[in-house]
């Protein structure tokens, strides 16, 4: 309907011979009595045209006047110029129906129709720990690929990690040095004793020289596959990607390809030397990338280092080009920390100079980073809460929360399971990209407002609704309301905010939009007697809660949340 205005408006102006090369805005205002749509066209023409904002108003209100629109009740001039339109109430009752009709496909779009879209998410590293940014940045990918979905792309999942590289040189220095774990410990614990070694080995590297050099030579020893170590190699990687998978298993994510940094060295490192002198240069026995000479605001990266081992970055060279060589994709996201921006910046500048058609098609996205009451943490220090530990510690808090609840052991363990994965991503997706989050497991957990739960809960109670109603006779109650809800007037933006959602990839727009659809929701079940005998509006307004949880179904769906069966 947004887009049907937009081009009314257009229309009109183009009959009163103004230009359309302003740029001006169609929003829903954020008061209801001044209508569904509203645009300040007449406010950005009136310095073009050196008019009245009123007055340019109610002339480009009386020329769309001059046509009869299926779904426009009125229009009305207000404030310094705005143009509020108002739509007919059988458009409201038309997007119940359309809302029921099209079920699980309610909201989505073609947008993408056609293309190729790989996602690239969450990329933890074997020998270390799963921590809480890996679990952000879950959060954030599986978001965004499943509003990439919804906008009709073939969307691909890809996970990168990272089993070469001076962490794992540290991790096996640490194993050697303490020991392997117990063969009876489950994957999980043998998995965080490896990050525990890790660890220690990581502060050793720190403060004694010759441990330094001992693991310094490690490193070179697991680039080169030195059969010395390839066993213990082979058992911690194993170990360590197997508890990750377990962890992708209960975040419901499922990855089409699983890329390695060890894949990647000698793609990497042929596309470096392939490009000396045109794009890298030698410095100091190393091979770098001066991003300066291209923009004052890039920085020099080292690409393959003094000992002739490729860094991340070369290796991130053969990612790109075997993401494109895999699929032929029309788009490539990337989503990692803040942290990597200015890196990830470089990296891609050399890409543009290598291949300028890939980097067209390449795009970044920077999330947060998740801080506790205690701060930042550190994998390489030791002082963290793994992601595993956040997810087992939100499930335990709501279990703790309804113990004293008569449900079944099953339904206890779905409820807990599902609620406390939703507290983790409702804060993690509710702010901006980029913006740093604090968890706090009180507000997070809350059935009250402002959290996952809370969305959940809201759900729960409109589908117990829809069960009680199973035993009512609806054929005297199909009367419709005389006037729109203000649910009703929520519902239907839904796919609008999900397209922004992708134009911006931006997913906290859809939990502003259900946080208010929710609030809504109780607005309406709080001013309605929905079940009650003497209602003679029944049929339409169990319409209107059955399509209220299909929205809330289908949103919580593209933040990666379930709704439980009962709360």
């Amino acid at each position: 309907m947004k887009k049907e205005i937009e081009e009314i408006i257009k229309s009109a102006l183009t009959n009163l011979g103004l230009s359309q090369d302003v740029v001006f805005t169609v929003e829903h205002p954020e008061d209801i009595k001044h209508g569904d749509y509203s645009s300040n066209v007449a406010l950005i023409y009136s310095k073009e045209v050196g008019k009245n904002p009123r007055d340019l108003g109610q002339q480009i209100k009386d020329e769309i006047e001059k046509e009869k629109f299926l779904n426009i009740a009125k229009i009305e001039i207000a404030g310094a110029g705005f143009i509020n339109f108002y739509l007919t109430k059988e458009f409201f009752t038309q997007k119940i129906n359309q809302i029921l009709e099209e079920g699980n496909n309610w909201g989505k779009n073609k947008i993408l129709e056609g293309k190729k879209v790989m996602i690239e998410y969450t990329d933890p590293n074997p020998f270390k720990p799963f921590h809480i940014g890996h679990l952000m940045a879950n959060a954030v990918g599986e978001s965004i690929s499943r509003i990439i979905e919804y906008s009709g792309a073939d969307t691909i999942r890809a996970n990168y990690q990272g089993d070469l590289g001076l962490h794992v040189a540290k991790a096996i220095y640490g194993l050697k040095e303490y020991g392997l774990p117990e063969e009876s410990k489950s994957v999980s614990d043998k998995a965080i004793y490896i990050g525990q070694c890790y660890s220690k080995a990581s502060n050793l590297y720190d403060d004694d020289p010759r441990v330094k050099n001992e693991i310094d030579l490690l490193n070179k020893k697991i680039y080169e596959q030195d059969k010395e170590i390839k066993d213990i190699y082979d058992w911690g990687r194993k170990i360590t990607l197997e508890a990750f998978q377990a962890i992708y298993k209960f975040l419901d994510t499922n990855f089409d390809y699983y890329f390695f940094e060890s894949e990647m060295v000698s793609i990497g490192t042929e596309i470096v030397k392939d490009n000396m002198e045109k794009i890298f240069e030698e410095s100091n026995g190393a091979i770098i990338f001066d991003g300066q000479k291209y923009d004052s605001k890039l920085h020099t990266r080292v690409f393959i280092n003094s000992q002739g081992i490729p860094t991340y970055e070369a290796k991130e060279l053969g990612l790109t080009l075997t993401k494109f060589e895999k699929e032929n994709l029309d788009l490539s996201i990337v989503t990692t920390a803040i942290e990597q921006a200015e890196y990830m910046k470089v990296v891609q500048k050399a890409i543009s100079l290598i291949y300028p058609e890939i980097e067209k098609k390449m795009k970044h996205i920077t999330h947060g980073m998740m801080k506790l009451v205690s701060g930042k943490m550190s994998s390489r220090k030791g002082n963290i809460i793994t992601g595993e530990a956040l997810i087992n510690d939100s499930v335990s808090v709501v279990l703790e929360k309804i113990k004293d609840r008569d449900f079944k052991e099953d339904d206890r363990k779905d409820i807990s399971e599902k609620v406390g994965l939703s507290a983790l991503r409702y804060s993690i997706l509710k702010s901006h990209l980029g913006a740093d989050i604090i968890y706090d497991f009180d507000k997070s957990i809350s059935f009250d407002g402002d959290s996952g739960p809370y969305l959940q809960y809201t759900a729960v109670r409109a589908n117990s609704i829809l069960e009680k109603s199973k035993t009512f006779d609806l054929a005297k109650r199909k009367n419709t309301r005389r006037e729109v809800s203000f649910l009703e007037k929520t519902l239907y933006q839904f796919p609008e905010i999900v397209e922004k959602s992708y134009i911006n990839l931006e997913p906290h727009h859809i939990v502003k939009y259900l946080t208010e659809l929710a609030g809504s929701f109780n607005v309406f079940y709080g001013q309605t007697k929905i079940l009650a005998e003497e209602n003679d509006c029944m049929e339409y307004d169990l319409k209107i809660v059955k399509s209220f949880y299909q929205t809330m179904k289908n949103g919580l769906y593209l933040l990666g949340i379930k709704i439980p069966d009962k709360m």
